[in-house]
């Protein structure tokens, strides 16, 4: 259950028809889209006027999920997601930890009047952002925060097939298929009830991992095939994918999701890493096993964060360099490796 004292500040907050604003990470990967349009679909039926506001589009993958074409992008319709951010009452910032994460929404994020809620599970959250929050770095998604936001409303029977369709995305996507992060049993108990709610769990499954690009599928033969270096006694995988690899390929939003859990199918790699190349930065995304932190790793060296197994960085350096740098400090921060 929610903490007793926030479910009421919230449930204070939601009294009436609200304008409500919800917002998640730039770049959204299933968590995000899927812990949003769940919540988004909710407060509709709660009677609030809802919106969702992102600062670039989601994966064509994620297509498919119900009104995911209503969700409105700053990066295409500027003047009328500023509208939005200034008139509303509440804003809910989900599946991140930091408002820099909102990227070109942070600046109107800030000038809000409006009342923030986080709901998260990443670790070290900036609250002093958020008037209020749900965090719990101990639940596998924030779409299953949201579940249990749902559960201490007593709204779980107002759950449709959509909505449990978008919580079950969220879950199934930021576990890998509940091949990680699933360390508490009420995870497998959210998607038995969201089942019984009319979840088509197949379907789903099938829709986020089979409806593959083939310029996607050759993205990642390639990365493979031709970018990936293994570093034997450091146990760690790296592929670096340069801005013109990614055009080589017709490179889109979410193409390479995925690509950096991998190497970790290799006995001995302990640290995944997928470098890509960006406009202005070089991005990082990391996955490792066992107690191998790359939350810590990223926050201390890589300008970034996330959870102990996965987590993303920036670096402002080139590709060769940023992975020379890896490599140099990987022996300083992991006592770990024996040579």
């Amino acid at each position: 259950m929610i903490d007793p004292e926030c479910l009421n500040n919230i449930t204070e907050v939601l009294n009436g028809s609200r304008k409500i604003v919800i917002n998640t990470h730039t770049n959204p990967d299933g968590d995000a889209v899927g812990s949003s349009l769940a919540l988004y679909f909710m407060l509709k039926k709660l009677g609030h006027q809802v919106d969702v506001v992102i600062a670039n589009s989601i994966p064509s993958f994620y297509s498919w999920m119900p009104d995911a074409d209503k969700i409105i992008y700053f990066g295409t319709n500027t003047e009328q997601a500023r509208k939005l951010i200034d008139e509303a009452e509440v804003i809910f910032c989900l599946d991140y930890n930091a408002i820099h994460r909102s990227g070109s929404l942070k600046d109107s994020l800030k000038k809000s009047n409006a009342v923030f809620i986080l709901i998260d599970h990443h670790q070290e959250p900036e609250l002093d952002s958020f008037n209020y929050h749900i965090w719990n770095t101990l639940r596998s998604s924030t779409s299953e925060l949201v579940f249990k936001l749902f559960d201490s409303m007593e709204v779980v029977k107002l759950i449709d097939k959509d909505i449990a369709s978008c919580l079950f995305t969220g879950i199934m996507t930021d576990t890998g298929s509940f091949s990680y992060s699933v360390s508490n049993s009420e995870t497998f108990s959210i998607v038995a009830t969201l089942i019984d709610l009319g979840l088509d769990a197949a379907d789903v499954h099938s829709k986020v991992y089979n409806s593959m690009t083939e310029s996607r599928l050759r993205l990642m033969g390639f990365a493979i095939n031709d970018r990936l270096q293994i570093f034997e006694k450091l146990q760690t995988a790296i592929i670096a994918l340069s801005k013109q690899d990614l055009l080589d390929y017709n490179y889109q939003i979410g193409d390479t999701e995925g690509i950096v859990n991998l190497p970790l199918a290799i006995e001995n790699i302990r640290l995944s890493v997928l470098i890509t190349e960006k406009k202005d930065h070089i991005h990082l995304s990391l996955r490792s096993k066992g107690s191998f932190s790359v939350n810590e790793f990223a926050r201390k060296y890589l300008n970034g964060g996330g959870h102990i197994n996965a987590a993303g960085g920036k670096t402002y350096t080139t590709i060769q360099q940023t992975i020379d740098d890896i490599i140099r400090i990987l022996p300083e921060f992991d006592t770990q490796i024996v040579y």
